[in-house]
């Protein structure tokens, strides 16, 4: 797939995404609500013998579908260090620290809004996230006007910024660990590591052993997704076609276009039954939006100015502090991945909805904000 190819697709696929928020915030103030709401209500699940499995059909989306997005994203990482712009340390090293303020300004905002609230807190990870759909859908809708170290740089800062989220969900959004269920997922962690050192080049043995990985994640206490980076992380890739690149370039249209789309549509339905203007001036609603906004300003652009004045500078040596001011705001574009800590901070909780308008909020602004910016800098 050609690079241009690929950028439209990621256009398509952010519209897709915004549409399918949307569409669930007309459903779910709706007549049509009830039927929304059984997302969250409506079990379904699998039976084989003595063992079940039964989830609502929002755990299938967010413990289930969302295991390919990660899936993905690990790929994109691990296709990234072993020969893409992280494989040297030299381009690593600024983008990660980059990201590293990026996330802790944000984290910082709202925990100076919500600190004498320990419910409130749990959601202190919501702002620190970006969406590389989103932002690079951005990129990709200014066209040829973004230089390409500009969008290097934005991806390089993303893809730091989804291994910073990995962590910080499998350290602090991980509760009541199941030792046993925990041990057999790492016995088909070391079964995949043997299947990659051993030279297995065919994608079915990594995928069963990876479903088998992935339930027993599910039992174990740790969120379920983690299965996807950690069966990513074996997938072998070393030569042009690759088992990852086959595998990359085979999921990639499905999370497009059906995982992440599925994910928005479940998880934006802020319903406006009982939504007040205070709902808009709670600590959480404000520690996100300003997060997103503000401190994702103030982390990555006020960083990134810091190195520019270095010769250390290479990436984005030829950028102008307006551009890199550009990528500090739509890095607050955290739609996917703000939304989903949300419902591990959160769950169910009426939180949640101040959490959709907080997320909404702030990677909108964002978004727009960062638009308008990049394309009177790249003209």
């Amino acid at each position: 797939m050609s690079k241009q190819s690929k950028f439209n697709i990621e256009v398509i696929g952010g519209i897709i995404l915004f549409v399918s928020a949307i569409l669930a915030i007309i459903i779910n103030n709706s007549a049509f609500s009830n039927y929304y709401q059984m997302i969250g209500n409506v079990y379904a699940g699998v039976s084989i013998g003595d063992f079940h499995l039964q989830k609502t059909l929002l755990h299938w989306v967010n413990d289930g579908l969302m295991v390919i997005y990660f899936l993905i994203v690990g790929l994109e990482i691990k296709r990234e260090f072993v020969g893409g712009t992280l494989s040297s340390k030299s381009s690593v090293i600024i983008p990660a620290i980059v990201a590293l303020f990026g996330l802790l300004v944000p984290a910082l905002i709202y925990v100076l809004f919500n600190y004498s609230n320990a419910q409130f807190m749990k959601g202190w990870a919501i702002p620190t996230a970006t969406d590389i759909a989103f932002t690079l859908g951005i990129l990709a809708l200014l066209g040829n006007k973004v230089p390409t170290s500009l969008k290097i740089l934005v991806t390089t800062i993303a893809i730091f910024d989804d291994i910073a989220a990995i962590v910080i969900i499998a350290v602090f959004y991980t509760h009541n660990l199941s030792f046993i269920s925990l041990g057999s997922a790492l016995v088909c962690l070391i079964v995949l590591i043997l299947f990659n050192r051993l030279g297995v080049k065919r994608l079915a043995p990594y995928i069963l052993v990876g479903i088998v990985m992935w339930f027993c994640v599910l039992k174990s206490g740790v969120h379920a997704t983690l299965a996807g980076v950690a069966l990513a992380m074996c997938i072998p890739h070393s030569e042009k076609n690759s088992p990852l690149l086959k595998l990359e370039h085979g999921l990639n249209p499905w999370v497009i276009f059906m995982v992440l789309p599925w994910f928005a549509f479940s998880n934006a339905g802020i319903s406006f039954q009982g939504v007040s203007l205070g709902m808009f001036f709670h600590p959480v609603t404000i520690g996100i939006v300003l997060g997103l906004f503000i401190g994702k300003q103030i982390g990555i652009f006020g960083s990134l100015y810091l190195f520019s004045k270095t010769r250390f500078f290479s990436i984005g040596s030829n950028l102008s502090n307006v551009q890199l001011y550009g990528i500090g705001l739509v890095c607050g574009v955290g739609f996917t991945m703000s939304l989903f800590i949300g419902t591990l901070a959160f769950g169910a909780s009426p939180l949640m909805n101040l959490v959709k308008i907080g997320v909404l909020g702030g990677s909108l602004l964002s978004g727009v904000v960062g638009y308008i910016v990049l394309r009177r800098a790249c003209r």
